[in-house]
């Protein structure tokens, strides 16, 4: 069948103005309304769709072959077979190869899928926000309530390029923060599109003048967690250790330029009142607070955010480790480390308050961080609600070895100034001041002492440790929900391991108790970057109050393998992101078929929200 991709502008805009005889919905129109005469009977046309009507016997099965060929060739289907059984054998092959040194054949056949996925989820978008709001001079001019509708800031995005999406089918679109942590499983498969990615998003077609990254297509304007220098030092990792040598350093000097303008964006636009401690939103988060975080905070109150601020110390640090890396090879970047330094170390004061000008997000009583919701009588109010949002100052961590700090002197004698000048500082951001046993400095947002309080909460299996990872919020809000009081309203967040029953952000995803990757996965590199500087000199309990201590990366290695089972097949050959569905678990011709879904149940496994979303979820082939 034959048509042209042309609007049908009659039936749309009830108009005589006529486009072409066989418009782009003539497939339909033939299909469902039995319309002869909406396919070109000459069959031409920038449209075509194959209709085969077949019957099927039961028990029985009808195979179709296809072959696509340029120009009038007679087409043989001698070798049809061979070259099908051919490109089988090359997948397998290419798999194999990057599967080479996991030898259970499981586990590779779970990675292999997911990184399928990310192939799958390549898509070609298109979208022209000056055409969308003023129209197509071709077509009716649009109304004009959509010029004050979404996006009308953004008139400069014109996206016309293939990108990887959180999932063709129910999110065809990009979201920033989802493609970056994309962009980790897709390096093992392709790192050239990986860093391209990220370049094509941080480029002037998509980054607005002021520095802004565009969130996602519903809203360009919300923000996102800034985890684009996180995942371009990632990307040139894997890179690096792919090919062996030095490393893409013009990726990397292009996307650090790039992020300079979006890192000074979130100082100058999500720091309100210059106390580096920021107000970012619900930043992907979705529900996770106890009041919807893209809005004015209730009472018109400033909620400093313990994620935000979180996000901006990491922010700070993967762009000193980029800068070092380059400095390694221009001096000139030096200066650029060292102002990244000396940011961090003014979020790590403020984040706990060291200089006394309010209330820091450290909670000494508690052991635990926590946002503070400002009110305008100048009231400091703690959400003391244990959530995510208290966990991510343990992804504010970076570990540099002792031949990085020597090759660099200049910022070798401002770090040392700092010790001299400050060592209250010294003494507040970890100790990095005294080198490890193998050399490292350790930067972070956490002291030893802190590390422990977190880690023990985290590691709870009545909170946040699940079997099958780190749960969104703590379970203990299962039987002790927490409630606050504002604006003569009583607010609760409780535990939901599934699917969402508030209506924050639509009620589509819920971070209120279940298992995400994203997260995750940062804080399993987290880990052991901590273990890279302590070793075993730092024994936790694993779980906590168990009794069985382990060190840092093995503590990882057992978070781990908590996601795997996510997919890998239980003693009863049950996989638990089926759940109950039993044609999943148990019908051969379903049962090796995986879903990645948006997230897990926090206590079953089951997958939720949307079900083909590989997106994120794919970071499961980086564990394995």
């Amino acid at each position: 069948m034959f048509c042209e991709n042309e609007t049908n502008e009659p039936l749309l805009f009830d108009t005589n103005k006529s486009a072409g005889k066989y418009y782009k919905d003539g497939f339909h129109e033939y299909l469902v309304k039995d319309n002869k005469n909406a396919i070109n009977p000459e069959q031409r046309g920038t449209k075509a769709a194959f209709y085969n009507l077949l019957t099927v016997p039961a028990g029985g099965k009808i195979e179709l072959k296809l072959s696509l060929r340029a120009g009038p060739q007679k087409i043989s289907w001698n070798d049809f077979d061979s070259v099908f059984d051919s490109r089988i054998q090359e997948a397998d092959a290419f798999y194999a190869d990057l599967s080479i040194n996991n030898h259970n054949s499981e586990h590779r056949e779970v990675q292999r899928q997911a990184l399928a996925g990310m192939i799958w989820s390549k898509q070609f978008y298109h979208y022209d926000v000056y055409h969308w709001l003023n129209g197509d001079p071709a077509q009716p001019h649009p109304p004009e309530q959509r010029k004050q509708g979404r996006n009308k800031n953004w008139q400069h995005l014109h996206a016309n390029e293939i990108l990887t999406m959180p999932d063709t089918w129910e999110f065809p679109w990009f979201a920033s923060w989802d493609l970056a942590l994309q962009c980790i499983p897709l390096a093992q498969i392709d790192a050239q599109f990986a860093k391209n990615q990220l370049l094509t998003i941080t480029g002037e077609r998509y980054m607005d003048l002021d520095g802004e990254i565009p969130a996602y297509e519903w809203a360009f304007s919300e923000a996102n967690p800034p985890v684009y220098a996180w995942a371009g030092w990632k990307v040139f990792e894997i890179d690096r250790d792919q090919q062996k040598n030095h490393g893409d350093l013009k990726f990397l000097e292009r996307l650090f330029h790039k992020l300079l303008l979006n890192f000074s964006w979130w100082v100058n636009r999500k720091d309100q009142d210059n106390r580096n401690l920021f107000q970012g939103g619900f930043l992907g988060l979705d529900n996770i607070g106890i009041f919807d975080r893209r809005d004015s905070n209730p009472g018109g109150g400033l909620l400093d955010q313990a994620d935000a601020t979180s996000w901006m110390a990491m922010y700070c640090l993967n762009l000193m480790r980029i800068a070092l890396e380059l400095a390694l090879h221009n001096s000139s970047y030096e200066d650029i480390a060292i102002k990244f330094f000396e940011h961090f170390l003014g979020i790590a004061e403020a984040t706990h308050n060291l200089g006394g000008k309010g209330v820091g997000l450290w909670n000494e009583e508690e052991q635990f961080f926590f946002s503070v919701l400002h009110g305008p009588d100048g009231q400091a109010t703690p959400i003391k609600a244990q959530t995510l949002v208290g966990l991510m100052p343990l992804l504010a961590v970076e570990v540099i070895d002792t031949k990085t700090w020597q090759r660099l002197p200049e910022f070798n004698k401002r770090v040392q100034w700092y010790q001299k000048y400050r060592p209250d500082l010294c003494n507040l951001v970890s100790a990095w001041q005294t080198p490890s046993q193998d050399g490292h400095r350790l930067l972070s947002l956490l002291d030893t002492k802190q590390i422990s309080a977190v880690l023990q909460c985290m590691l709870d299996e009545s909170s946040f440790l699940s079997a099958y990872g780190i749960r969104a919020v703590s379970k203990q809000l299962a039987h002790s929900p927490y409630s606050l009081c504002l604006d003569n309203h009583l607010l609760t967040l409780d535990y939901q391991p599934g699917e969402s029953t508030s209506n924050l952000f639509g009620g589509n995803s819920n971070w209120r108790g279940p298992i995400w990757f994203p997260i995750n996965y940062l804080i399993i590199e987290s880990l052991r970057k901590f273990h890279d500087f302590y070793g075993h000199d730092l024994l936790l309990e694993f779980p906590s109050d168990s009794g069985h201590k382990l060190p840092l990366n093995e503590i990882a290695n057992q978070l781990s393998k908590r996601l795997g089972k996510l997919f890998l097949k239980d003693e009863s050959g049950e996989r638990a992101c089926f759940g109950h569905y039993k044609k999943f678990q148990h019908d051969p011709h379903f049962q090796d078929h995986l879903f990645f879904h948006e997230y897990f149940h926090g206590d079953t496994g089951r997958g939720c929200g949307a079900s083909h979303q590989t997106g994120w979820t794919a970071l499961i082939a980086a564990l394995l």
